[in-house]
């Protein structure tokens, strides 16, 4: 079984997100920018464990993700499965016809319990213990956001109109019409 960037991302993300829900909605920029993880590749990985309900979403100001469930009870193999990740170490992925239609290789067996192993081996690890694994490593949870939101104290500097022509051809126009 090879493990892509997919599996890897969600999973980084989810560990991220279950971090700092505490002070409310994650945004996704915040997660990208700390995990060096395109945002629109968070925004793909995000919609499906949406839908697979690992996550919730809150809109406008203020917004961003929160788990669906708590830590504990999402598993490594939940997030894995919810993006589509296949848990597979058989070459047919599966559907016993290595060789051909009806024909299994004589390892499948072999690669089928693999397979059994992982999932299990996925489904052991919550969330939370992942967490709690990185708290443990000392990572520091920073209580204000990452990312400042686009509302800044500084006063707004309006341009200035100036009612001039705008070339040469106009500087000529405007001194000859007088």
């Amino acid at each position: 079984m090879r493990l892509t960037t997919k599996g890897r991302f969600a999973v980084t993300a989810m560990i991220d997100l279950a971090l700092r829900q505490n002070n409310g909605p994650v945004t996704l920029a915040a997660i990208s920018q700390r995990q060096q993880i395109s945002l629109s590749y968070l925004e793909q990985l995000f919609g499906k464990l949406r839908r697979h309900e690992l996550v919730e979403s809150t809109r406008g100001p203020g917004g961003g993700y929160t788990l669906g469930r708590k830590a504990s009870e999402i598993t490594v193999a939940d997030i894995i499965v919810s993006v589509d990740e296949p848990i597979d170490a058989t070459q047919c992925g599966g559907k016993e016809n290595c060789l051909g239609e009806g024909h299994r290789c004589m390892t499948h067996e072999l690669w089928a319990a693999l397979n059994t192993k992982m999932v299990d081996f996925l489904d052991s690890v919550s969330l939370q213990s992942l967490v709690d694994d990185q708290l443990a490593k000392g990572v520091v949870v920073e209580n204000a956001p990452l990312i400042k939101r686009a509302i800044s104290s500084a006063p707004v500097v309006k341009p200035i109109r100036v009612n001039a022509p705008n070339s040469v051809f106009a500087l000529g126009g405007a001194a000859f019409s007088k």
